[in-house]
């Protein structure tokens, strides 16, 4: 098993204080998919990440392979409702507590 970071770019970088109610509640989903993933062991971490350039989310996810991660990111509801995209990236020499 492989961990990645997994980069969740939002449609526009004001998303995170401008969102509609309807994407409020896709956001929800996200939350709850990804809390599945944690009680899973599939994901180790999740959340918003204050870059001043604009939020964005981060998960740590563990996968077999970059398709995998990938297979991950497609069932989001925030892929799926098309308010973000992700960015897979591998770690290379992760040191997990």
């Amino acid at each position: 098993m492989t961990w990645y970071l997994l980069r969740l770019i939002p449609k526009r970088a004001d998303f995170a204080y401008t969102m509609t109610d309807e994407e409020q509640a896709t956001m929800e989903r996200h939350f709850a998919y990804w809390g599945e993933h944690l009680d899973q062991g599939t994901a180790l971490i999740f959340s918003p990440v204050a870059d001043p350039a604009g939020v964005w989310g981060l998960c740590i996810a563990q996968a077999e392979g970059h398709d995998a991660a990938h297979a991950l990111t497609v069932d989001d509801p925030a892929v799926v409702e098309g308010v973000g995209h992700y960015e897979i990236l591998e770690l290379l020499s992760p040191e997990v507590r």
